[in-house]
């Protein structure tokens, strides 16, 4: 029997148990020859751990608080965007320009702007919350941009006919937008932006370039001054999991949401 004969599930089978095999093998190989004493001092020292907190609660709240500020702001800022895109005039290319520039540039670079390089152009230019606070507007501009082609799609998606009974009713074209299409799009487009708030959650690492204050630090912040503090990498890894513990039953929730949007349709 060769290769060809074999039914192509059964193939699927057999590469994905080969290759469960080889991963198996790789772990353990690296099993026996890791040095434990050195990796436990190292990666998961107790005594460094516990002289994180409650440190690390603070920069945990801090992460998450900063992520629903740039997505509830950002989201705001995206549904005039998407509607801007979705019109004519100026103001389309003026929603065209904003979504590509900062979807465009990279995040870490809008960030350093806005938290660092505009302030020192215009010394009187102050964002609340100081650098952390001009790195908030950053994510805030680079969600609303990438949050807008998310409403937009949604928007597009809703069926004509709902636009069309709407406005036999009577009903304005701004009001059957704000009551009518509006409701259905961010309805449809729940699972994408759940899926933002999940990268944004781990973009607000990007904060650490522009520095913090010691109660405004957010994980990653807290973790590499803790780096240097301990010369240990256990903060990194206490953070990897606070992370974990963050993000992981946000990408349940995403999910779970897929799946039924799915069952609906």
């Amino acid at each position: 029997m060769t290769l060809s004969d074999i039914r192509p599930t059964t193939r699927r089978r057999i590469g994905r148990i080969s290759s469960y095999v080889i991963f198996l093998a790789i772990v353990v190989v690296a099993c026996l020859f890791a040095d434990w004493s050195v990796i436990k001092q190292n990666f998961f020292n107790a005594k460094v751990a516990g002289d994180l907190w409650p440190g690390i609660v603070r920069a945990a709240v801090n992460t998450i608080v900063y992520t629903v500020i740039a997505f509830v702001v950002g989201l705001a800022m995206a549904i005039v965007l998407a509607l801007l895109k979705m019109g004519h005039g100026p103001f389309k290319w003026f929603a065209v320009a904003w979504i590509e520039l900062f979807r465009g540039v990279p995040a870490l670079l809008t960030i350093f702007f806005f938290g660092l390089a505009l302030p020192m152009a215009f010394p009187g230019l102050r964002f609340p919350g100081g650098l952390t606070g001009g790195g908030i507007v950053g994510l805030m501009l680079v969600t609303s941009a990438y949050t807008a082609e998310i409403i937009r799609a949604g928007i597009e998606a809703v069926p004509k006919g709902q636009r069309e009974a709407a406005r036999s009713l009577g009903m304005s074209h701004l009001r059957t937008t704000v009551t009518v299409i509006l409701p259905q799009a961010i309805r449809i487009v729940i699972p994408p932006l759940t899926n933002e708030v999940v990268m944004l959650l781990k973009d607000t690492s990007l904060l650490s370039v522009i520095g913090a204050t010691l109660t405004s630090k957010e994980l990653t912040t807290f973790a590499t001054d803790n780096l240097a503090i301990h010369a240990n990498s256990t903060p990194l890894m206490v953070s990897a999991v606070v992370y974990l513990i963050i993000s992981v039953p946000l990408t349940y929730v995403v999910g779970r949401l897929e799946k039924k949007m799915a069952v609906k349709k």
